[in-house]
């Protein structure tokens, strides 16, 4: 069998960081479906959603698997009036990856990365590998790091 490996995989590697493929039997469609075949909690999964204001600004909020970020505390962060999800199309033209695949890593755009302290809770995270067949275990604080992220309390109440 060939070794799994994608653009993620490869800048993980590229970096030093240490990480580990939880692979699926068949192609993920929502995050349960993706945890039940990672064999981990949704909680450990770092779902991210794509906004933009009205001027064009970027953001992509990053929470556990089981939880919903809320535009407004976004908004808020950045001082911006109103911000709004992405569509499909605009999410793939935007960060390179389809929905369901979009992680903070290796993104087609510039935009300001938050992540929900509350993902801290979990021993480790996993986040798509870019590829619906299989996600990426490893350590939160490398995915800040490598991604520049900033800590930000994001999750809807």
């Amino acid at each position: 069998m060939e070794p799994f490996s994608t653009p993620i995989t490869q800048h993980l590697d590229k970096r030093g960081v240490a990480y580990r493929v939880l692979h699926h039997d068949t192609p993920a469609t929502t995050v349960e479906d993706a945890a039940k075949q990672r064999g981990i909690q949704s909680s450990q999964m770092v779902k991210c959603i794509a906004f933009k204001d009205m001027g064009g600004l970027l953001a992509l909020a990053c929470v556990p698997g089981d939880r919903s970020a809320d535009p407004k505390k976004v908004r808020a962060i950045l001082s911006c009036r109103r911000m709004t999800c992405l569509s499909k199309e605009e999410v793939e033209q935007v960060t390179g990856y389809s929905i369901g695949t979009v992680t903070p890593l290796l993104l087609g755009s510039t935009m300001e990365i938050f992540i929900d302290p509350v993902l801290k809770t979990a021993p480790f995270v996993t986040i798509s590998s870019g590829n619906n067949m299989a996600g990426v275990a490893l350590d939160l604080q490398d995915l800040v790091e490598l991604c520049n992220a900033r800590w930000a309390s994001i999750c809807r109440d």
